[in-house]
């Protein structure tokens, strides 16, 4: 059994903060340690209590959950952190994940959509949504990128690879290369330990910057 998720919550807005506390109490796998209201909150919450997941606003006071995640991940890339957001302004969410989010969660969809969601991305098994994964690809196409030669990776981990770039779940994976979703998920531990990476939004910029998806 897989320990409690530690989570810090933050968000300028006592209601939304209330609302987010609401729905991850109903699930014990998520056991909030700290509650903030600003980027600053976010940084010293984290080095104070160290969780594991931090939902945070994108839009907030003093400092705005953008550049509050770009400081955190650059002093602890471990932890993972999720964007929660009123705004499904792909470019909003396109620039939380250049600063080193994992995913993001809108404030309006299904509470019961939320707990899964949050223990895949814990646990590095949340794809991309499809919308993305394309903003990614054509982020990258605009600029010059290496070809993939050399690659440490063999010939069905730069395939798996490809299909993790576009969005693609670890079941959809396995059902499209006909192997099981225990063996997708073996391949990726393998994948992202060959290249010190740490979760699948850095695999789909590698897969791009590398040039996997040129003609």
């Amino acid at each position: 059994m897989n320990p409690s998720i530690r989570v810090l919550i933050v968000d300028d807005h006592a209601h939304a903060r209330e609302g987010i506390r609401t729905i991850l109490r109903s699930d014990p796998n998520f056991e909030i340690v700290a509650e903030g209201n600003s980027g600053l909150d976010a940084i010293r919450l984290t080095e104070e209590w160290m969780p594991d997941l931090i939902l945070m606003d994108i839009n907030m006071r003093e400092m705005d959950g953008l550049e509050a995640t770009k400081e955190i991940k650059s002093r602890f890339p471990y932890v993972k952190i999720v964007m929660v957001t009123v705004s499904d302004d792909i470019a909003h969410l396109f620039e939380a994940l250049k600063k080193g989010a994992q995913g993001y969660l809108l404030k309006n969809l299904n509470p019961s959509a939320w707990h899964e969601y949050l223990r895949a991305v814990v646990y590095d098994q949340a794809p991309l949504s499809r919308e993305l994964a394309q903003r990614i690809l054509l982020e990258f196409s605009q600029k010059e990128t290496l070809k993939a030669i050399d690659s440490p990776l063999t010939t069905r981990e730069q395939e798996i690879l490809r299909w993790v770039a576009k969005g693609m779940s670890n079941k959809e994976i396995s059902s499209t290369l006909d192997i099981s979703e225990h063996t997708v998920k073996n391949h990726l531990k393998n994948i992202l330990h060959k290249l010190h990476l740490d979760n699948r939004v850095q695999l789909t910029r590698y897969a791009y910057e590398k040039g996997y998806f040129q003609n």
